[in-house]
């Protein structure tokens, strides 16, 4: 039976990266995937998704180029089967890509299932393709799959092909006239923006009283009106009853209404994926069905870790990273810890929100005194230069007793890109006199960070 430092079980963010860290470590490392390397994020999900939402940014840049001065004659609008094509191809090299750092680290490969038999002499007893390995350590990295809530006549038509999830969407050839979107949150918001752009009549379902879920209330209202410029129609507080064969039928206010529609996409969450593989067989503890971990990644059962979804804390790919890199850095013996608090969101519609930290409304819930500074991103140069639509703008939420910054929100263009920038100020606690004494590269959009601090 062939031994290994580090079985890492899942080959998505957490476990490929986790992997590749522990092998350049020089740990022997084995990763063992059931379906595809790089996971959902790089097959289903954040990468296949930006390459329709970039295909849908150049549509909007060319039906709108008269706004700067520039004649665009835009034919048909998209070639959604190319748009497709395109993404498998984005797809294919980033996955390539992934193999082959696995391999320049020295990783042993196994495309199979897993299953943990239990723990052996020495280690843990894993089980793939019929072969049997040890672990001094394992690393859990499942991730997670839709949820599929008991909705009658749900499942039915999911396997009709008529509801999607985010996985089937992602293969759609045949643009829609008319789609409903159950849920919005991240997923149900960029598909709403894809799909508005490309010509569908969208309508989206949610059943709280406000989108893209714990965001800040001002911003997220921006972006609701931005996207219905566009032609989504949101139903808010709409609790979804039934699914049938042509449309969506939800309760609102008392009453009883449908959305017709030629397909539907179910985007309500995901649910980490725990069972099938033998967690049990080693008394791993389970919380609301995701692992149970510390803030160095470590289950209940030593040497044993559980990084990404599959512990259902933030499901981000970014903190699937990170979490990686702590467990890792743990198993070598270098004390390392996960700070969420400062773990970046965005929700990559047109306009894009970036987001870290505290809201005003979570810092005070906490019983911090705290003050919000908001500004227009109309003061950033760039910004007017580039955009018709300027209604983004740029809140920080510092808290007055220590005189940091905790937390900011922006929606317009480039929020994904420097998020990061805010994140690491939010991370290193920085005193806001410190922060007005940053010199940001002018003319761009980022300076909103500097403008918004100098408002008061």
């Amino acid at each position: 039976m062939d031994k290994f430092d580090v079985i890492v079980i899942g080959g998505g963010p957490g476990g490929y990266l986790a992997a590749e860290r522990a092998g350049h470590a020089g740990l022997k490392t084995m990763v063992i995937e059931k379906e595809h390397f790089g996971g959902v994020c790089l097959n289903e999900g954040c990468v296949p998704s930006k390459t329709f939402l970039y295909s849908a940014k150049v549509l909007d840049y060319a039906k709108h180029s008269a706004d700067y001065g520039v004649d665009v004659k835009v034919g048909k609008g998209v070639d959604q089967a190319f748009v497709v094509e395109r993404k498998n191809g984005v797809v294919k090299t980033l996955v390539s890509g992934v193999k082959g750092q696995l391999k320049k680290a020295k990783v042993t490969m196994v495309e199979a299932e897993a299953k943990i038999i239990g723990k052996g002499e020495g280690g843990y007893i894993v089980e793939a393709k019929g072969e049997q390995y040890l672990a001094e350590r394992l690393i859990i990295a499942t991730g997670s799959m839709p949820v599929v809530p008991p909705i009658p006549g749900l499942k039915e038509n999911i396997a009709t092909g008529y509801v999607m999830t985010n996985k089937e969407i992602l293969d759609l050839k045949v643009i829609p006239d008319t789609l409903a979107i159950i849920g919005g949150g991240v997923i149900g918001l960029e598909m709403a923006s894809y799909f508005s752009s490309v010509g569908s009549k969208v309508v989206v379902v949610e059943m709280m009283n406000k989108i893209a879920g714990p965001t800040d209330a001002e911003i997220s209202g921006i972006l609701q009106k931005s996207l219905e410029k566009k032609g989504v129609d949101f139903r808010l507080g709409a609790k979804v009853t039934a699914v049938e064969p042509d449309g969506v039928v939800y309760e609102k206010d008392g009453k009883t209404e449908k959305v017709k529609a030629d397909k539907v996409l179910v985007s309500i969450g995901r649910r980490a994926v725990t069972q099938g593989f033998g967690l049990e067989n080693i008394g791993v503890n389970l919380d609301r069905g995701a692992v149970v971990t510390d803030d160095r990644m470590q289950t209940n059962v030593a040497n044993v870790y559980a990084v990404g979804d599959v512990n259902g804390k933030i499901m981000l790919a970014h903190t699937a990273y990170r979490e990686a890199e702590v467990a890792v850095n743990n198993i070598c013996g270098k004390y390392d810890r996960m700070r969420y608090n400062v773990i970046p969101s965005v929700v990559y519609t047109t306009p894009e929100i970036g987001s870290v930290g505290e809201t005003e409304e979570s810092a005070k819930a906490k019983g911090l005194a705290v003050k919000t500074l908001k500004l227009s991103l109309m003061y950033s140069g760039r910004y007017v230069a580039e955009n018709t639509d300027l209604s983004g703008i740029c809140k920080l939420v510092i808290n007055t007793k220590t005189n940091t910054l905790i937390g900011a929100h922006i929606v317009g263009s480039y929020a994904s890109e420097y998020i990061v920038a805010v994140s690491a100020l939010v991370d290193l606690e920085t005193d806001i006199e410190v922060i007005k004494k940053l010199v940001f590269p002018h003319p761009t959009v980022c300076e909103i960070i500097r403008e918004t601090i100098w408002s008061e």
